[in-house]
């Protein structure tokens, strides 16, 4: 299982916003590519950016920063927000970004994200943000009229590669996982799912880790690590001395 610092940007800083509201935002560093080489150094093996000023303008904002991020750090990246459009995407994977997670575009222009992952295969993934199960979109401001388990198969057959399912009701809430709703995702693909939303301590890795076994790849975690309720190199080494077991 791997676990993937958040870093979100917005405005040029590292910040977390509160079940996904603009105006609730925590600042946590003025230096994101610093923030980045400091999760390397912990341990991280790969790292989660979240562009959340193109998610709420639908373009790209930071991209000069996220090549600065993947310059500086020698693990892989993986980035969402704001791309719904192929120049986005390929500029974003030439600025050296691993992989892609598209939202918005994955759910209202199925025809662009098909040839998306046609173009680039086993780097683009979805963005599942659902609060009570209903989807949302555009930055978690819009109600897609959706429900996840109407999206997933077809998704599937259009080339994700991977699945981010986020609780919006326990992003960056630090209320814990939805044990309930994440069982449910994993079991609608066979796909690898990242959980978003909720990891806020240790026991919260200790109780999902047994699904590894039924396709989670792994957490993405934010506010709990800034605020460090949850100790981010503990956390690493003690996923690193269950896979040794």
């Amino acid at each position: 299982m791997i676990l993937f610092p958040a870093i979100d940007i917005k405005d040029g800083q590292c910040v977390r916003l509160r079940q996904g509201l603009e105006n609730e935002v925590t600042v946590f560093s003025s230096d994101p590519a610093a923030m980045a080489e400091h999760w390397e150094r912990l341990g991280a093996g790969w790292l989660h950016l979240v562009d959340l000023d193109g998610a709420f303008s639908g373009k790209p904002v930071n991209r000069e920063l996220v090549r600065d991020i993947c310059s500086r750090v020698g693990i892989p990246v993986q980035l969402g927000g704001g791309i719904r459009d192929l120049d986005t995407a390929k500029a974003y994977l030439d600025a050296g970004v691993k992989r892609l997670i598209i939202g918005t575009m994955a759910l209202e222009n199925k025809e662009l994200f098909a040839r998306l992952c046609t173009e680039y295969p086993g780097k683009i993934g979805v963005s599942l943000d659902a609060r009570d199960g209903r989807l949302k979109s555009r930055g978690w401001v819009e109600d897609t009229g959706l429900m996840i388990q109407d999206v997933v198969p077809e998704l599937e057959e259009m080339g994700s590669a991977f699945f981010v399912y986020t609780d919006i009701s326990r992003d960056g809430m630090q209320s814990g996982i939805n044990m309930d709703a994440l069982e449910k995702m994993l079991g609608l693909t066979d796909k690898p799912v990242l959980i978003a939303g909720g990891v806020s301590v240790l026991e919260d890795i200790m109780q999902i880790y047994h699904l590894v076994d039924k396709g989670l790849e792994g957490a993405i975690t934010g506010r709990a690590i800034y605020s460090g309720s949850l100790d981010f190199q503990v956390a690493v080494d003690w996923i690193r001395q269950k896979q040794q077991t």
